[in-house]
């Protein structure tokens, strides 16, 4: 099986490409931008594997990805390719518009013309994979979860930007009958994360002995997702999903933010005791808020668990270790990226 993997230089794509391409043996072609987030060093264990392609190209290029169909032939796509920070949206919001709908427009429109020249046994086993967020939602209150049926109420400019390009994918299912399938997934963290994100700016922040800035007053919830076990539920989707619909990907670890800083400093206090204070707690910092900050996002992955039968493969406190000490064991993977991110916080409007 041969697919197609946009946005595979990035965080989560990297860790879809990692796994498609070495545990499940399929063909990859890795279609990215290499935006500001987007690293080729993420996918390095794989890059020398005669499964693997890489195209660096924008999706937003209608000719440039109809040739990729053409010449490639994939059996499946999986659309990661998003701008996906919060704070930048708020900044420029711009160019969330271009990649996150115009690019998934143009994704939908080539796949469409490509789908339809297929013979009818690989038209009836072509899948369509659009990863989406479950900030879509919008926010909840201090109880319930997000479903499949939930109403978008979208509260910030990525947001928005990732329910237009849902919407559209839905539409090219239900007009076209393209097999689309929809994801929408709760906030992943593990290795390979740019620096910008909350759980990677906190380990590196408490790395370098630098203050440790927690939004408002840090009682904000998400629900954490590793990444390894959202491309092993991209898998389970694949394989198993029904084109049209929707299934949402959670990791069943709510935190507040300020729990989830104080594990980090917890797991930093056991890896590596500094000797300058008593726990890496003493360097947590409130800052002002974000504007327009959602209080909590809670997915429930029911469906995905009694239809597919997958389940998260770690608890949160497992996972939260094992990326602290990725980190730790892969500075010069940050490192790098550091000399071209200054780090400066972006979203204050």
């Amino acid at each position: 099986m041969k697919i197609l993997i946009t946005g595979g230089a990035g965080f989560i794509g990297s860790a879809v490409v990692r796994h498609f391409s070495r545990d499940y043996g399929f063909g990859i072609i890795n279609l990215d931008k290499l935006t500001y987030a987007g690293n080729l060093s993420s996918v390095e264990s794989v890059s020398n594997l005669p499964n693997y392609i890489f195209e660096h190209h924008d999706i937003c290029d209608e000719a440039i990805v109809d040739r990729i169909f053409k010449a490639h032939k994939p059996d499946a796509v999986i659309h990661l390719a998003a701008e996906s920070h919060v704070d930048r949206s708020i900044d420029g919001p711009a160019p969330f518009l271009e990649t996150n709908v115009r690019g998934t427009f143009t994704l939908l429109e080539c796949a469409r013309s490509y789908w339809c020249g297929l013979p009818d046994s690989a038209r009836e086993k072509f899948r369509f994979l659009h990863v989406s967020t479950d900030e879509v939602y919008g926010a909840l209150g201090a109880v319930g979860q997000f479903t499949e049926n939930s109403q978008y109420r979208p509260n910030s400019p990525y947001a928005a930007s990732k329910a237009a390009a849902d919407h559209f994918a839905r539409a090219w299912y239900h007009t076209y009958e393209l097999p689309v399938i929809v994801t929408n997934c709760s906030n992943n963290y593990g290795p390979f994360q740019f620096p910008e994100k909350m759980i990677p700016t906190m380990i590196l922040a408490g790395l370098e002995e630098r203050q440790l800035p927690v939004y408002g007053d840090g009682k904000n919830i998400r629900d954490w997702l590793h990444v390894e076990d959202h491309a092993a539920a991209l898998y389970c989707i694949l394989s198993k999903g029904a084109p049209g619909e929707v299934y949402n990907i959670g990791g069943e670890a709510e935190r507040q933010n300020i729990e989830v800083v104080e594990g980090i400093c917890d797991v930093l206090d056991s890896l590596i005791p500094n000797g300058n204070f008593a726990s890496y707690r003493d360097l947590i910092r409130f800052v002002p808020d974000r504007p327009g900050h959602d209080y909590r996002y809670s997915v429930s992955c029911d469906k995905l668990k009694s239809e597919l039968g997958w389940n998260p493969s770690r608890s949160f406190e497992e996972g939260l270790t094992q990326t602290v000490s990725w980190y730790l064991e892969n500075r010069d993977w940050w490192q790098s990226i550091q000399k071209r991110y200054d780090g400066r916080r972006q979203g204050l409007g």
